[in-house]
């Protein structure tokens, strides 16, 4: 992985992105958000040391004006990499599930992605060509972003959204210096499925935050779409994602041919 100078990590709490902040670099300096003030002093002290910077902002991303906030401070962080990890869904049937919860779903899976995005790239692009250098983002899908997902319909379709927002971004970004990818995990032990409301117990086959995020750390530079995990779960859905990577350079071309053209 190339070295990054900071990094900004949503959802650090817990999961994948309290594993992301534990894997990263001692050299990297790091801004950490959630919604678990108390997990993030937990892990802000355990991180912190001599000439090493961490921070954190317990931030809501489905409100306005937390996102206001954690875009200024990752501004005055100065961030070479961004990490939109933080996400959510609600197990059970679409029509059982309260309209509020659903739309919560799109807004942190979805609208505070692109978002951050959209807002924090340009500046992050800016420091990369400034200082010689490449800036990084991972967006964290979900292997649920392949097929529909009844009893998690609206999680699993943000989660395609969030995969071809982000195989796109990677196409029409392909000449800046920024690395991009989709982090594909499957069943993950976060603690997501009892939120989401999974009452099956622990799934056995479920992977280790840790793993997943040191295959990613380990992809990021070299890949597009990183599926974590065996060589079973990456064989079953190879045919899938080769012909999708070809599709999106094809369409690349195609569409900027029309974009020049308007």
């Amino acid at each position: 992985m190339q070295h990054y100078q900071r990094a900004l990590i949503t959802g650090a709490s817990r999961g994948i992105g309290r594993a992301f902040a534990r894997r990263m670099p001692g050299t990297t300096d790091l801004l950490l958000t959630g919604r678990d003030e108390r997990r993030l002093d937990e892990l802000v002290q355990r991180l912190t040391r001599a000439g090493r910077r961490v921070e954190k902002l317990a931030a809501d991303l489905t409100v306005r004006k937390d996102r206001d906030r954690l875009v200024e401070a990752a501004e005055t962080f100065e961030i070479d990499l961004l990490i939109n990890n933080a996400g959510g869904g609600r197990l059970g049937r679409f029509l059982d599930s309260p309209v509020d919860a659903e739309q919560q779903t799109v807004l942190l899976n979805v609208g505070a992605v692109v978002e951050l995005t959209r807002r924090l790239l340009p500046g992050m692009l800016a420091r990369a060509r400034g200082r010689q250098k490449r800036a990084g983002l991972i967006v964290v899908a979900s292997t649920a972003a392949f097929a529909p997902l009844p009893m998690l319909a609206t999680y699993a379709a943000s989660k395609a959204f969030d995969l071809q927002f982000t195989e796109a971004l990677a196409e029409e970004l392909r000449d800046d210096p920024v690395d991009v990818m989709a982090l594909c995990p499957g069943a993950t032990r976060t603690g997501f499925g009892e939120r989401a409301g999974w009452r099956g117990g622990r799934l056995p086959c479920a992977a280790d935050p840790d793993d997943v995020v040191v295959d990613a750390l380990e992809a990021l530079g070299r890949q597009t779409v990183c599926i974590p995990g065996n060589g079973l779960r990456k064989a079953a859905l190879r045919p899938v994602i080769l012909p999708r990577r070809i599709l999106t350079g094809v369409l690349g071309l195609a569409m900027r041919f029309a974009a020049e053209r308007r």
